[in-house]
């Protein structure tokens, strides 16, 4: 019997080297829950970020939500990691919108890279971080240069601060040791509902391999404020004297699409127009009205019924049928 001789060759077996996982210690993450206004119109706007940084990753992240902390439900997935960071310089208050052009705010990240941005990369959004404390309110700036002067510590200088309507939120130090995100897209957002503003959240986030109760878990809490459904303060608020009145006049700003430089106004972003005056004696308000229109007349009658000592104080704000009055904008009249 003849037999064909490849049948006694030896079978070509494909090898290869074996990989050995490093396995990956489940240290405590640092996660940071931020209430925010909208950043990109897209997001929902009454819920809040959460923003985790670790090292070593651990890979996925679990995040975990609870309103007494008796119990917690699963609530997301964090996928990657943020840039987080410390301040090591105080950061005084700046005019909002305008170039801040004061000294560098040095921070010291854990990981990670920044770079510096052109003039116009920043305005189409770039380089966008809030700076804030934990279960805080936070300000949204941004910065055109980044250098780095030490292993992970940076100097952002050329800010633009109090963006996105936060100028109502910013002190007037931040101080060294402050907390500072990268607003980018790490941040996950968490699914809240509506219904849960005015109430706290507690927030537990950890490797999601591990269980809630590991020592990897580490748990925040905040009260939810839905920020995104914040209006913005007034702009360009002037007041002059007509006769013995006092007249006063403001621009409407907005939430949603600001940026889109059309003709006409901006979008209203809210059911209807409505602002809330009051007038201050000192910090007391002595009157409250509303109005439809972005202007107000506080007759000479009612000034003299309202015998203001001093300085008259006079705040606006416009008011949302979800969220209330937003963030006043003042102006203070003193003859």
């Amino acid at each position: 019997m003849r037999v064909e001789r490849p049948d006694f060759a030896a079978p070509v077996v494909e090898t290869s080297p074996v990989v050995v996982s490093t396995p990956v210690a489940a240290t405590p993450v640092f996660p940071v829950v931020l209430d925010l206004p909208l950043l990109t119109g897209d997001e929902s706007p009454h819920a809040p970020h959460i923003a985790v940084a670790a090292e070593p990753w651990p890979g996925e992240i679990a995040v975990l939500t609870s309103r007494t902390g008796a119990s917690f439900a699963p609530n997301s997935i964090v996928q990657t990691p943020s840039l987080i960071g410390r301040t090591l310089t105080e950061l005084r208050r700046a005019d909002p919108a305008r170039w801040d052009r004061g000294p560098a705010l040095e921070v010291q990240f854990g990981s990670g890279d920044l770079l510096s941005l052109e003039d116009a990369e920043v305005l189409a959004g770039g380089n966008t971080a809030a700076i804030g404390t934990p279960g805080g309110r936070w300000e949204v700036f941004q910065f055109a240069s980044a250098e780095e002067v030490a292993p992970s510590q940076w100097a952002l200088s050329r800010r633009l601060r109090g963006q996105l309507g936060t100028e109502a939120d910013m002190p007037d130090v931040w101080p060294a040791g402050s907390l500072v995100v990268v607003l980018d897209r790490s941040l996950t957002q968490l699914d809240v509902a509506s219904s849960a503003r005015g109430s706290d959240l507690i927030v537990r986030a950890g490797p999601a391999i591990r269980p809630v109760d590991d020592p990897s878990f580490v748990e925040r809490s905040l009260t939810v404020e839905g920020l995104g459904l914040r209006p913005y303060a007034p702009a360009h608020l002037k007041a002059r004297k007509s006769g013995g009145d006092i007249r006063l006049s403001w621009i409407r700003r907005t939430r949603i699409d600001g940026d889109i430089w059309a003709d006409g106004d901006v979008p209203l972003g809210e059911a209807a127009e409505r602002y809330r005056v009051r007038v201050l004696d000192g910090e007391v308000v002595v009157r409250e009205v509303e109005t439809a229109a972005p202007e107000f007349t506080y007759a000479a009658a009612a000034q003299a019924a309202d015998a203001v000592v001093g300085p008259l104080r006079i705040e606006v704000a416009q008011v949302s049928d979800r969220f209330g009055p937003g963030a006043f904008a003042r102006i203070e009249i003193d003859d």
